[in-house]
């Protein structure tokens, strides 16, 4: 499962070929020993949890890069390499 950004202790990661259990693009976020997937269109949390300030930091960094987001999203599907997008400043 590859990184896909990190910010304030937060990393953002995403599975290849990760449709089984959620249908929607999401990703999941790991904080110290939280653990959540979030949905990339709403930012709604799909399972786990983060810490309020933590989830509001990925949820405006989820805003930003949605575009980023749903391009590794459909390469992560086909299994391809994904790029890197840059961390919440």
């Amino acid at each position: 499962m590859p990184t896909i950004s990190m910010f304030y202790g937060i990393l953002v990661l995403m599975y290849f070929d990760d449709t089984k259990q959620h249908y929607t693009p999401h990703i999941h976020v790991q904080y110290q020993n939280d653990e959540a997937i979030i949905s990339i269109p709403e930012g709604e949390v799909l399972s786990g949890k983060l810490p309020k300030k933590q989830l509001r930091l990925t949820q405006a960094w989820i805003e930003i890069h949605k575009d980023e987001l749903i391009v590794d999203w459909k390469l992560a599907v086909q299994k391809e390499p994904l790029y890197k997008i840059d961390p919440l400043k």
